[in-house]
């Protein structure tokens, strides 16, 4: 059973690709010490009033000033944080189509492509161990058509705007 005090949170994240490498965000560790580092998806809460896909284009413009185009579902991750609060995580295969602000969340250290392999080796370093299972997932090629996602046509789609 979850404390009293726990939150549910429905958040997206972006597995973006290009030549190889996939876009990652370094951000300050939230636990247990907030003065090291950890790398992460460009992901973050889906906003009331938005669709899944357009929260998980806006995150990823805003953690790291690139455009995406979604192309898949990659997978529905769930996950009980140490603090007792419970995530469900909806991860997009997204590619890349323009770098539009060099301007990145204030929690976000830097915005970098890195090797996934690479990635994968240093469990260590990941926000959660969500990170690694999603890589792993898409480096499997899992894939899932994206009208698999049944949204409310009254939800605004994300507009680009820096």
């Amino acid at each position: 059973m979850s404390p009293a005090n726990a939150a549910v949170h429905t958040t997206v994240a972006t597995v973006v690709e290009r030549d190889g490498k996939v876009l990652m965000v370094e951000e300050r560790a939230t636990e247990p010490d907030a003065s090291t580092t950890v790398w992460n998806q460009p992901a973050g809460h889906w906003e009331s009033g938005e669709s899944l896909i357009a929260a998980a284009q806006r995150e990823t413009l805003e953690e790291t000033g690139w455009q995406v185009e979604i192309t898949y579902l990659l997978g529905i991750y769930t996950f009980v944080a140490p603090n007792g609060d419970s995530y469900c995580r909806v991860c997009f295969a997204a590619k890349p189509i323009q770098q539009l602000s060099s301007r990145l969340d204030p929690d976000i250290l830097r915005a970098d492509w890195l090797d996934p392999r690479s990635v994968l080796q240093q469990p260590d370093c990941w926000r959660s161990h969500l990170v690694g299972r999603a890589i792993k997932d898409y480096l499997d090629g899992k894939r899932y058509p994206l009208e698999i996602v049944q949204e409310d046509p009254m939800l605004s789609p994300f507009n680009y705007s820096v």
